[in-house]
């Protein structure tokens, strides 16, 4: 099977492929290391190639079909791993100077899942310094450049696992989410990524293991693959003090049945971070949830305003930055200039700021509450503006109007992260010059199944094809 031909395919196809021993994991492997040659010249998505490490474990996986071994949910598929995440054996950077010949010893617990489940750990993806920035860029390697448009922004901090998946340098990527990290880029890109539940995936080693902010999740190019590589992820551990089993036996499983919406009551708010969101975004974004009447849901706009919710994110941001950097603040000026402004801002929040942050978060998660009462899901864009030039840190300005903080432009996210709610993003359709759109999709807690269900339905309804630069 010619190698474009098998990286197009999807990874429940691909990995019933290997199942049925129509192509071995050396076959797939050998593919996606094809396609990375090609194009990560261009995108720099990739920023270390783990192919000697790929090739034994390619080995052992086919060795494992052969002997009619019991097969995990990954088996033999080509996976990337964002550099902010350990991998054992391979270098691990954080997009730093700091760490920039690092190599693990220990996996994360996360790769450990990943790889007991089958799959074949293949690359590492380039973020900014220590997932700090929402534009993929760093001083180790440089940025990394969108697939529809490579003068733009793939957004961050995920880029790199997003236009890997999106160009079909792997079928599957891991990804990390505290402001909108996983999302946004997912959106950029036109694929699929979900902000899971905090404490579904453990965090180990992350510090913070209490954190209910940064969680992992997957990007891949459908519903139906995240839910796969989300089933090889979530499940309880005794490494993270808030691990929790899944209440559900299997997503995959469940977003496999899901044909239609019907049943749904949805809700479609077009800002609810009081910011504005560009016209086409929302026409398009609006569009598509109206669309999901044609399945068979009850879809109603609402106004649904959680503005406030803003400023208790930019204090409890703060404070995590200086947790996560606490071993390093030594270093400090040696940070880059987005990191040690980060951290600097957060040395400056006080304990009544952080109290004065939890009242108003708590009011914010009552506010989703009560909307839940009424709503199954919540709908709205993914991200308020377009993908923008690769050269900028950020957006600055949205119809005209200039944002008061550097993440405000992201808020449609965070607000999100603050209230600790699952949530995915989804291509809703592309601008008129050809950039995807992302929906996102947001549920009570543990609700991923139902969250990406109704993916599957809107990417079915709203194809966008593959990038041009793929």
């Amino acid at each position: 099977m010619p190698a474009e031909d098998l990286t197009r395919k999807s990874a429940i196809e691909l990995a019933a492929l290997i199942r049925s021993r129509a192509i071995s994991p050396r076959e797939l492997l050998d593919a996606h290391l094809t396609v990375i040659e090609r194009v990560n010249p261009k995108l720099n998505a990739v920023v270390t190639l783990a192919a000697d490490h790929a090739r034994d474990a390619a080995h052992q996986a086919e060795a494992a079909v052969m002997r009619g071994d019991e097969l995990g949910l990954l088996h033999g598929l080509p996976i990337a791993i964002k550099d902010t995440t350990r991998t054992a054996g391979i270098r691990t950077t954080f997009g730093s100077p700091l760490f920039a010949d690092h190599v693990p010893e220990e996996d994360a617990e996360v790769v450990r899942r990943l790889k007991a489940a089958g799959a074949v750990v293949t690359a590492k993806t380039n973020t900014p310094e220590f997932a700090t920035g929402a534009n993929t860029v760093n001083e180790v390697f440089g940025a990394t450049r969108n697939p529809w448009n490579p003068a733009l922004s793939p957004a961050g901090s995920s880029g790199g696992s997003a236009v890997a998946v999106a160009t079909g340098m792997v079928p599957l990527a891991q990804g990390t989410d505290f402001g909108c990290s996983i999302r946004i880029p997912a959106a950029f890109c036109g694929i699929v990524g979900i902000r899971p539940t905090p404490g579904l995936i453990p965090s180990y080693p992350m510090a913070l293991a209490w954190d209910p902010g940064q969680v992992h999740g997957p990007l891949a190019r459908s519903a139906e693959d995240a839910a796969l590589m989300l089933d090889a992820m979530v499940g309880f551990s005794r490494l993270s003090p808030i691990s929790v089993h899944p209440p559900w036996p299997a997503a995959r499983e469940i977003v496999a049945r899901a044909e239609d919406a019907r049943g749904l009551k949805i809700a479609y708010a077009s800002d609810i971070a009081g910011i504005g969101v560009d016209a086409e975004i929302d026409t398009i974004c609006r569009s598509a949830a109206k669309r999901l009447a044609d399945a068979g849901a009850l879809v109603e706009e609402v106004a649904f305003d959680v503005a406030h919710g803003r400023e208790p994110y930019q204090a409890w941001r703060g404070a995590w930055m200086v947790g996560q950097r606490f071993e390093h603040l030594h270093h400090l000026e040696q940070f880059g200039e987005n990191l040690r402004g980060n951290v600097k801002r957060g040395l400056d929040v006080t304990a009544l700021d952080l109290a004065a942050a939890e009242q108003q978060r708590q009011d914010v998660f009552h506010r989703f509450r009560e909307l839940f009462e009424q709503y199954d899901v919540l709908l709205t864009p993914a991200a308020p503006v377009r993908p923008y030039p690769v050269e900028m840190n950020f957006p600055d300005e949205i119809n005209g109007r200039r944002f008061e903080n550097y993440v405000d432009w992201i808020a449609p996210a965070f607000l999100i992260t603050l209230v600790s709610l699952p949530a995915s993003s989804v291509p809703a359709g592309l601008t008129r010059d050809g950039l995807p759109v992302g929906l996102q999709i947001v549920g009570p807690r543990f609700e991923e199944p139902r969250i990406l269900s109704l993916a599957k339905i809107v990417q079915q309804a709203n194809p966008i094809g593959w990038p041009p630069h793929a």
